[in-house]
């Protein structure tokens, strides 16, 4: 063969093999496009929402601008207090720091008036132990003067009551009787008492005088009534 065929031969295999390459490019091509336009429509749905998001937010976003509007001169009287209020801050410290001295004093004061409470408790705890003391000591004492003027009560109870003047003697109790003589018969003597002179007889007042005279002048009376 002719070397000139045999290089038309080859340029016109590899033309066919450029053509089906363009072919299958194109088609991948119109793939990319087609994914491109979805792609696309996707957008434009999206800026859609996105102008319909923006249209609703406009009354919102005035509505914010009003606010912000009204809000700027609160803010600017806030900044003037806060400006005032720095002064005050800066003497709060030494309020503060005179707070703690004097709660610390306080709290020193507290624990002195609970030891002074301490104290009083246990001062009328004494006290009460005292009374106690006295008023048994006073009880025994008024049980002892109540036992003496009872002694001395019986005494004045047991003493025969004295004579008036002129008043006779009580009779005496009849003499034991005479010895029965050795008959039945005979008549029995009685010998009469002597009838005893009246006398007066003076008792010591029993509040002055101790229980040892009390017993010895009640011993006194009795001898002197027995005479």
């Amino acid at each position: 063969m002719d070397p000139l065929q045999i290089v038309l031969i080859v340029l016109a295999i590899a033309a066919i093999w450029a053509v089906v390459e363009v072919a299958l490019t194109l088609r991948r091509t119109r793939g990319t496009m087609d994914g491109v336009d979805k792609t696309m429509g996707n957008v434009d749905k999206a800026v859609d929402e996105l102008t319909q998001v923006a249209a609703e937010a406009r009354p919102v976003l005035k509505h914010l601008d009003e606010a912000i509007l009204e809000a700027r001169p609160v803010i600017a009287h806030l900044d003037d207090a806060a400006a005032e209020l720095q002064p005050a801050a800066t003497q709060l410290e030494p309020l503060l720091k005179s707070a703690t001295v004097a709660v610390d004093a306080l709290s020193a004061n507290l624990v002195e008036v609970e030891g002074v409470v301490r104290d009083v408790s246990a001062v009328t705890g004494a006290a009460a132990n005292a009374g106690n003391a006295v008023s048994g000591f006073t009880d025994s004492a008024t049980g002892v003067v109540n036992r003496i003027i009872g002694k001395f009560k019986s005494h004045d109870d047991e003493q025969p009551p004295a004579l008036e003047d002129g008043e006779p003697a009580a009779p005496a109790a009849p003499a034991a009787e005479a010895p029965h003589a050795d008959s039945n018969d005979a008549p029995q003597t009685v010998t009469p008492a002597p009838e005893r002179p009246g006398r007066y007889f003076t008792y010591g007042s029993t509040d002055d005088t101790p229980a040892s005279d009390a017993s010895a002048s009640d011993a006194d009376t009795k001898e002197s009534i027995h005479d």
